[in-house]
């Protein structure tokens, strides 16, 4: 995520983050580290119901064997032509 923050970025940041919020940053801080907690667990929750929708495969109330698979015929109903 800083991959393309250096050492000199940190510093300034933490500079700016002083001057707005002074000393009131660690109740800030905490309220940041709560909130992005609770959005980290909204999204593995989301995520655990998504792979269980995913995963589930109804349940039939009878099997059908091979054999039945095999026998079975379909057949289309015979064609009438209209009686006038």
């Amino acid at each position: 995520m800083f991959n393309g923050i250096g050492g000199f970025e940190m510093v300034l940041f933490g500079i700016v983050a002083l001057l707005l919020f002074g000393s009131k940053l660690p109740e800030v801080a905490r309220n940041l580290g709560g909130t992005y907690r609770g959005l980290k667990r909204s999204v593995d929750e989301f995520k655990r119901e998504f792979q269980a929708v995913e995963t589930y495969e109804p349940k039939s109330n009878r099997s059908i064997s091979q054999d039945e698979l095999e026998t079975t015929e379909t057949t289309a109903p015979k064609f009438r032509p209209p009686e006038e």
